[in-house]
């Protein structure tokens, strides 16, 4: 984050400390990638919860990500700056919905995730564009972890093995 950023975010925060990924979107290099592995955490606590209470925690943290996304924006004076990854964090957490969570998921879904928000494929690059505030900083990461999700239940149905590569 550029030095006239940090003056205006504070890790004591709360709102500020979510919206940056509990920090890891401070780290200056591919903060988009970082901010993902911080969901790594959260998703190995989350292993082992019922499958509606996964798919309630990634709803709320979806659209709690709306406004925690929105308010640091606004506060960085920055639309979607890099720092502001709380939106990876959600687009993990439904790259995992109805998913088995253990490394060799966790591995695939990341790479996954990251390859759909980083190319941004239609539709996610035309939400990226035209959305604004919170609501296109959370939303085009939603698609890309649906996306994600998709491809991760298409290998699960027609190539299982690969997940028993690791």
């Amino acid at each position: 984050m550029q030095p006239e950023y940090r003056s205006r975010v504070s890790m004591k925060n709360p709102v500020h400390f979510l919206a940056l990924g509990f920090g890891s979107g401070l780290i200056p290099v591919m903060p988009g990638t970082f901010g993902s592995l911080a969901a790594i955490p959260l998703l190995a606590l989350l292993s082992s919860v019922s499958v509606p209470l996964f798919v309630a925690i990634t709803l709320v943290c979806s659209l709690v990500g709306v406004y925690l996304c929105g308010k640091t924006a606004r506060d960085m004076q920055v639309h979607d700056h890099g720092a502001i990854v709380w939106d990876e964090v959600a687009g993990m957490l439904v790259t995992f919905l109805f998913i088995p969570i253990n490394f060799p998921t966790l591995v695939i879904g990341f790479i996954l995730f990251r390859v759909f928000d980083i190319l941004k494929p239609w539709p996610i690059g035309l939400i990226d564009k035209r959305l604004h505030g919170g609501t296109g900083i959370m939303l085009d990461d939603i698609v890309a972890g649906a996306m994600a999700c998709g491809c991760m239940h298409l290998l699960f149905t027609f190539w299982p093995a690969v997940f028993s590569l690791f």
